[in-house]
């Protein structure tokens, strides 16, 4: 099980700030972001946008970055809020 969490203006706009995601793992962050949109399709706007930053376990990485069962995958939008 993948902990998937939205900060920012993500979350506001997909109207949740984290779900669980049952994906086979290993996997990218470009599979989890592929999974959420076959899951949730009226999200493409807002996950396909190339500038969506990710992170796994806290740690800034691009989406080619491994993903492991009980991982953590944070996505949010280039600028964020103090």
């Amino acid at each position: 099980m993948i902990n998937v969490v939205f900060f920012a203006q993500l979350r506001e706009q997909l109207k949740t700030d984290q779900l669980q995601l049952e994906l086979s793992t290993p996997c990218t962050v470009a599979d989890v972001q592929q999974a959420l949109l076959d899951n949730h399709p009226q999200w493409q706007e807002f996950l396909a946008n190339r500038a969506l930053m990710c992170a796994v376990n806290q740690d800034m990485v691009q989406s080619d970055a491994m993903v492991n069962d009980g991982n953590e995958v944070a996505f949010f939008p280039p600028v964020t809020g103090g």
